[in-house]
C-alpha cells in the first residue's frame, strides 16, 4: 500500500525545509483558530460531556484523554469556518490532522520533530484521498473533511506512534470503515459540520491505537469491491493515488469565517467598493456570476450563524455594508436582508468549467450612475495568492486579542521542544481563554 510506505518512510530529517516551514504555518493558523473556536457553543457542548484526564490538552479548556482531546480540538478548529483547506481535494486538512497529531504527540511524550512529521504525513494522506475521490465524492453528498479526514488523522496518529507497515495498513483499514460526514449537515446550517472534523480526528487516533494492539483492518478498504471508492464515488477506481508531492505546500488559509466557495465573490466585491470608495447605500444591484457549487449557496434567509456561513447573498451583504466580514458582524437583520435582496446569483458555465482549478467569481455592481465589474479567480489565501507569516500572526492576533503574541515565537523553533513541554508553555498563556 502506497500510503503505508509513505507514512513509514517519512522522517523529519528527510523533509525539505519549505515543507517544515509550511507545517509550522499550518500549526500557527490552527492554534489561533482553535483557541477562538474553543469559545463557541459547539466547543462548550463537547467539553461538557468530556471527563478530565491528564493526557492531552483541549485548547482553551482542560486536559483529557488523547481520544477526547482530538475530538474537542477538531470541533473547535472547524467551528468558525476559518481553518485551512485544499481547493483540489475539496477539504480542510488541518482541522482533522493536527488535533490527532497533537493529542498523541503530547500524550506519548514525543518531540517537536515527530509532531511536524506527523502533521506532514497526515496532510499528505488526507489531501491525496481528496484528490483521488473528488469531485464525484463531494457531488454525491459526502463532506470530504469528515470522510477523508479519518484517513489523514489515522496517518498522523500512526506516525506519532511509530507503527510498522502492517500496523499502518490495519489502521488505515479501520479509519476507512469509520469515514463519515454528509453535506446535509453543512448546508442545513447545523453544528454537525463541526462534528465531522472532530470525529475524523478521534477516529484516526482510535484506528492507530487499535492497530498497535493487533486489531486488524481491511487492507483493501480503499479499492476493494465494497471499499471506499466503490461505495462513495462514481468512477474513480482507475484514478491513481497522488502521493509524495508534499501537498501541504498547496493548502490555503482563510480570511473570512464563511464557506470557501463564497470568498472569491467577497474579494471581488470589496475590491470594487474600496477602489471606487462606494458605500453600500450607493448599490442598486449586485450581480454575482460564479461556478455551480458557489452559486448553489443561495440561501437568502439563513436562521443560524452556521447557515449564514453557507449563504453567499447574506455574507456578501454583510461584507458590502461593513466593507469587512469577520466573526464580529455575522448577523442577519432587516438592513442586511434589504441589501441581500439586491444581490442576484447566477451560475456561469464558463466559470464552472474552470472549477476546481480555479474558484472564480465575476461581480457587477450597479449604482444609479455607473456599473463596476471585477473578477477574482483565486481568493486571498490560495498558494498563488498566499498569506505571509506576518499576515497569519495578525490573523491570530485579531482572533485572540487578549493573548500575548510573543508566545508565537515558540513555533519558529518547534522542533527543539518536547510536545508535552510545548503545551505546558502554550497552556500557561492560553489557560482560561476558552472557559
Amino acid at each position: 500500500m502506497k500510503f503505508a510506505d509513505f507514512i513509514e518512510s517519512t522522517e523529519y530529517e528527510k523533509l525539505p525545509p519549505k515543507v517544515i516551514d509550511q507545517a509550522k504555518l499550518c500549526f500557527l493558523d490552527f492554534l489561533g483558530v482553535t483557541l477562538r473556536g474553543s469559545k463557541t457553543k459547539s466547543a462548550y457542548a463537547v467539553n461538557k460531556i468530556i471527563k478530565e484526564n491528564n493526557e492531552s490538552t483541549i485548547i482553551g479548556h482542560k486536559k483529557a484523554t488523547a481520544l477526547d482531546a482530538s475530538l474537542a480540538n477538531g470541533i473547535a478548529s472547524h467551528s468558525l469556518d476559518l481553518d485551512d483547506g485544499h481547493r483540489i481535494a475539496q477539504l480542510h486538512p488541518g482541522t482533522c490532522v493536527i488535533p490527532a497529531a497533537l493529542a498523541l504527540c503530547e500524550s506519548e511524550n514525543k518531540s517537536g520533530k515527530e509532531l511536524i512529521s506527523s502533521i506532514v504525513v497526515g496532510y499528505e494522506i488526507m489531501i491525496s484521498m481528496g484528490i483521488l475521490v473528488n469531485p464525484e465524492h463531494r457531488n454525491r453528498g459526502f463532506h470530504s473533511t469528515g470522510t477523508c479526514g479519518a484517513f489523514g488523522a489515522a496517518a498522523a496518529a500512526c506516525k506519532a506512534l511509530n507503527l510498522d507497515k502492517e500496523e499502518i495498513i490495519n489502521a488505515i483499514g479501520l479509519a476507512g470503515t469509520q469515514a463519515s460526514g454528509l453535506l446535509e449537515s453543512d448546508h442545513a446550517g447545523s453544528m454537525g459540520k463541526h462534528l465531522h472534523a472532530g470525529k475524523a480526528a478521534q477516529s484516526g487516533i482510535l484506528s492507530a491505537l487499535l492497530a498497535k494492539e493487533g486489531f486488524s483492518g481491511a487492507s483493501t478498504i480503499i479499492d476493494g469491491n465494497e471499499g471506499f471508492l466503490s461505495a462513495m464515488t462514481d468512477s474513480n477506481k482507475d484514478k491513481k493515488i497522488d502521493i509524495g508531492k508534499f501537498h501541504i505546500l498547496n493548502v490555503y488559509f482563510k480570511k473570512y469565517p464563511v464557506c470557501r466557495h463564497l470568498h472569491s465573490a467577497i474579494d471581488a466585491t470589496l475590491e470594487i467598493l474600496n477602489k471606487n470608495d462606494l458605500k453600500y447605500e450607493d448599490i442598486q444591484k449586485i450581480l454575482v456570476k460564479s461556478y455551480k457549487i458557489a452559486a448553489r449557496h443561495n440561501d437568502y434567509n439563513p436562521e443560524t450563524v452556521e447557515a449564514i456561513r453557507q449563504s453567499l447573498p447574506v455574507s456578501l451583504a454583510i461584507a458590502s455594508k461593513d466593507k469587512n466580514l469577520s466573526l464580529n458582524n455575522l448577523e442577519n437583520n432587516e438592513e442586511i436582508a434589504k441589501i441581500s435582496s439586491k444581490i442576484v446569483i447566477e451560475c456561469d458555465e464558463n466559470l464552472d468549467d474552470l472549477y476546481p482549478n480555479k474558484r472564480s467569481s465575476e461581480v457587477i455592481i450597479q449604482t444609479n450612475s455607473h456599473s463596476y465589474i471585477n473578477r477574482v479567480d483565486l481568493p486571498k489565501g490560495e498558494p498563488e495568492n498566499q498569506f505571509t507569516k506576518y499576515e497569519l500572526i495578525n490573523k491570530f492576533n485579531d482572533l485572540n486579542k487578549d493573548i500575548n503574541i510573543d508566545i508565537l515565537s515558540i513555533i519558529d523553533n518547534l522542533e527543539d521542544y518536547n510536545v508535552k513541554e510545548l503545551m505546558i508553555i502554550i497552556n500557561n498563556e492560553f489557560k482560561g481563554h476558552g472557559d
